[in-house]
C-alpha cells in the first residue's frame, strides 16, 4: 500500500521531548496506518486530503499523536505500517531532544564554509547527536504541503553546507546540555519579514491589511511591474559573452604587469574604491616547494562574487557562474589543479570574475584562500590571502538595483509566501523553540518593523499552537562607513524595533554590535552570533539560572545638574569599558529646530553611565551607538555588548 510521510520525517531525526508527537502522512482514503515508536503504538485512519497532497502522494491524509517522551540519546527505529501488513516504512537512528527552527535571511543562510576559520571548524564539527535539515527555498503562490529535505548526522563531511549561525547556536547548546538537537534551517537571503508572517497575522493589522488588498489586485495584473522590469533588462542586464582578458592573454604566465595594481584580498572591489560593477581579473604569483611537483594540488580560494574562470599556469582549472547556479555569489571555490600543470618554484594563478550588479569579487575569508597537494593532509598549506596583481576588463558603472518583480508567483517578498511555502508544511512538528537573523531588507521601514516584526512572531506562535516557545532573534550587526557626527539612522531605528520585540514573552536577543564589518554585510565571524543566541536559550530554557545571557540594556535616566545619568538592566557584575575611554555616546539639548547631538564624554559610574558635554549645559536626552557602524564600546564583565539604545525614541527617518 502506497504510504507516504513528509520530508522531515526521515533516518537520524530528532523528535521533541516533552510534547504530544504529531505522525502525518498520506494514504489511500480509508487506509489504516500504525505508527510505532519506543515502546508506544496508535493507529489513525486516512481521510480525503482537504487540499491536494505532495505530487506523487495518495489522496487521503493521516495523523496519529503519541504521547510526549523524554529525552533519549538511544537511537530508535520508527515504524509506519498499514492495515494488518507488516511495517512498510522505517525511519532508523531517531533521537528525542529538541527541534529549533533556524529562520531569516542571508546572514542566516550563510554557509559554514564561509565563516570564519570554516577549514578548522569544519574539520571538529563531529557531533553526530546534532542533527541538520534545510528546507530549499519555494516562493510558489499554489504551495506544497510538504518541503525537500532529509535529515542527516552533523560531521565534517555534512556541516559545510549548513547554517553558520545555526550550527554555532546549535552547538554550544549541545555542549552545554548534552540533549540531542535537531535544526532546521529555513532560510532565504535579501528576504522581507513580512514575506515570512502567516497571512491571517498580516490580516490583524491594518496596515498590513491594506497591502493585501493591493497584493491581490497586483497578483492579477502585474504589467506594470513586468514592464518596468524589462526596461531595466534592457539597460542593466549584462551577460558575461566574451572572455576579452583571456583573447589577450591574461590569463599566462609570461604576461608583462605594466599597468596592474595591486590589492589586498579578500574583499570585494568596491571596498578598494572600485564602485562599479565589471570584470577584474586578479593574478598571484606562488612559490611552490620542489616536493610538491608534479602532484595534484587543491586551490582554495573562498567565495567569489558573482561568476569565476581560474587558471594555473595558464590552464583552466575551475569555473562557477550566475547561471549554472544561483548561489555561485556565496559559493566557495574549490578546484582541483591536474600534477602535470605544478611545477617547483614560479607557478601564476590568475581569477577573472564578473559581477553585473551588487558587489563583487572575494568575499570569502583569508584562511580559505590557499594552496595544498590534495593528498597530503599532513602538508602545510600555502596561504593566497594578502596581495594580488589585478587589472579591469571591464567597467560596466554603478548598476542601479533591479526593480522588485511582480508579487506573487516565484517572487520571494511577497506578503506570506514564505510562511506559506517554507514554515507551513513543518506546523504539526514539535518544536522548542526558533532563531531568527533577519532585518537587513526591512531596515528603510524600521519604523514599520515596530509592529511587524512581532506581528510575525505571534503569527507563528499561534501557527504551531505549542505556546509562547523560545524566540530569540540577532540584532543587526555594525555595518557600512563610520560616520564622523552623530546622524539619523535607519538601521539603528531597526536595531531599536528588533530590541522592542523583548516586550514579547520567552523573548532573547543577540547583540552583534561589535562584530560586524564595514564593508560587508555578511560579517564572518558567526561563532560569536550563534553563542549568544545560544545564551537566552540556556538561561531561559535549559536551567541556566545564573548565567548572565545579555549585554546591558537601557533601563532609564535621570537629569542631574547639566549631566545625564544612564541606568542598566544586564550589568552582569559591573559595567566596563573596552579601550581607554567609553565612546559611543552623544548628547542633545533642545532647540528651535528640535534635537541637536553632538559627541558626549562619558564615564561610568557604578552601575550606571554618566553622561555630559560642555556644549549642551541643559540635556535632555542620550543617544549610544546610534549609527549603522558606530564606534562603541560599552560591556558588562561578562563580555557582552550593550544595546544600541536612544532616550528620545523620536519618529525618526523611516517614519
Amino acid at each position: 500500500m502506497n504510504v507516504k510521510l513528509p520530508a522531515v520525517f526521515s533516518n537520524d531525526m530528532v523528535l521533541q521531548h516533552g510534547k504530544p508527537v504529531t505522525v502525518w502522512g498520506w494514504a489511500a482514503p480509508g487506509a489504516r496506518v500504525t505508527v510505532a515508536f519506543a515502546g508506544q503504538k496508535k493507529t489513525g485512519v486516512a481521510r480525503r486530503a482537504a487540499a491536494a497532497p505532495p505530487k506523487g502522494a495518495p489522496a487521503g491524509e493521516w495523523r496519529v499523536t503519541l504521547a510526549a517522551f523524554s529525552v533519549s540519546s538511544e537511537p530508535r527505529t520508527l515504524t509506519v505500517s498499514a492495515g494488518a501488513g507488516k511495517a512498510i516504512l522505517e525511519f532508523r537512528n531517531v533521537l528525542v531532544g529538541d527541534v529549533w527552527v533556524c529562520s531569516g535571511q542571508s546572514n542566516m543562510e550563510w554557509l559554514m564554509a564561509n565563516t570564519r576559520n570554516a577549514p578548522e571548524e569544519i574539520a571538529a564539527a563531529r557531533y553526530p547527536n546534532l542533527r541538520l535539515f534545510t528546507v530549499p527555498r519555494r516562493a510558489d503562490l499554489k504551495p506544497e504541503p510538504d518541503v525537500k529535505g532529509t535529515w542527516c548526522r552533523c560531521s565534517p563531511d555534512t556541516v559545510g553546507g549548513f547554517s553558520a549561525v545555526a550550527y554555532f547556536f546549535g552547538r554550544e547548546i549541545h555542549r552545554k546540555t548534552g540533549i540531542p538537537l535537531g535544526l532546521v534551517n529555513t532560510s532565504w537571503g535579501g528576504t522581507r519579514a513580512e514575506a515570512w508572517a502567516s497571512v491571517e497575522g498580516l490580516a490583524s493589522d491594518k496596515t498590513f491589511r491594506k497591502d493585501l488588498a493591493v497584493y491581490a489586485k497586483e497578483i492579477c495584473q502585474p504589467g506594470d511591474v513586468l514592464t518596468r522590469q524589462q526596461e531595466w533588462k534592457k539597460k542593466f542586464d549584462i551577460k558575461d559573452t566574451e572572455n576579452r582578458g583571456e583573447a589577450d592573454g591574461w590569463h599566462q604566465p609570461g604576461l608583462k604587469l605594466t599597468k596592474w595594481k595591486t590589492m589586498d584580498l579578500p574583499r570585494n572591489w568596491q571596498s578598494a574604491g572600485h564602485l562599479h560593477s565589471g570584470i577584474f581579473w586578479f593574478r598571484r604569483v606562488v612559490d611552490v616547494p620542489a616536493a610538491w611537483a608534479g602532484k595534484e594540488l587543491t586551490l582554495s580560494l573562498g567565495a567569489l562574487d558573482k561568476s569565476d574562470v581560474s587558471y594555473f599556469n595558464g590552464v583552466q582549472v575551475g569555473s562557477i557562474t550566475m547561471e549554472q547556479r544561483q548561489d555561485a555569489w556565496c559559493t566557495p571555490r574549490i578546484y582541483t589543479v591536474p600534477g602535470k600543470l605544478v611545477k617547483a618554484g614560479r607557478n601564476v594563478i590568475a581569477v577573472r570574475v564578473f559581477s553585473n550588479i551588487y558587489h563583487g569579487g572575494f568575499i570569502g575569508t583569508p584562511s580559505q584562500m590557499r594552496l595544498l597537494p590534495a593528498k597530503d593532509a599532513a602538508a602545510k598549506p600555502i596561504s593566497l590571502s594578502g596581495p594580488w596583481e589585478y587589472a579591469l576588463e571591464a567597467n560596466f558603472g554603478l548598476v542601479p538595483d533591479q526593480p522588485a518583480g511582480p508579487r506573487g508567483d516565484g517572487n520571494q517578498n511577497s506578503p506570506h509566501i514564505l510562511f506559506d511555502n517554507m514554515i507551513k508544511p513543518l506546523l504539526s512538528f514539535g518544536i522548542c523553540g526558533a532563531i531568527w537573523y533577519q532585518g537587513e531588507s526591512n531596515a528603510a521601514q524600521a519604523w514599520q518593523y515596530r509592529t511587524l516584526f512581532p506581528l510575525m512572531i505571534r503569527s507563528w506562535r499561534k501557527a504551531w499552537g505549542q505556546g509562547n516557545f523560545s524566540f530569540n532573534f540577532v540584532q543587526l550587526a555594525n555595518y557600512q562607513p563610520v560616520k564622523p557626527e552623530p546622524a539619523e539612522s535607519a538601521w539603528a531605528e531597526l536595531r531599536e524595533a528588533q530590541a522592542l520585540a523583548l516586550e514579547l514573552p520567552n523573548t532573547g536577543m543577540a547583540v552583534t554590535i561589535d562584530i560586524g564589518e564595514a564593508n560587508d554585510i555578511h560579517p564572518k565571524n558567526k561563532q560569536d552570533v550563534g553563542l549568544r543566541l545560544a545564551l537566552p536559550a540556556l538561561a531561559q530554557r535549559y536551567g541556566y539560572r545564573n548565567l548572565v545571557y545579555s549585554g546591558p540594556v537601557y533601563q532609564g535616566m535621570t537629569v542631574e545638574k547639566g549631566r545625564i545619568r544612564i541606568r542598566f538592566d544586564h550589568v552582569g557584575g559591573g559595567l566596563v569599558a573596552h579601550g581607554e575611554k567609553l565612546e559611543g555616546f552623544a548628547i542633545a539639548g533642545k532647540t528651535a529646530k528640535g534635537l541637536k547631538f553632538v559627541w558626549a564624554e562619558a564615564r561610568i559610574d557604578g552601575d550606571t553611565v554618566v553622561v555630559s558635554s560642555p556644549e549642551v549645559p541643559k540635556p535632555v536626552a542620550v543617544r549610544y551607538a546610534w549609527a549603522e557602524n558606530p564606534i562603541c564600546n560599552l560591556f558588562n564583565a561578562s563580555d557582552l555588548p550593550a544595546s544600541p539604545f536612544r532616550t528620545d525614541n523620536q519618529p525618526g527617518i523611516t517614519q
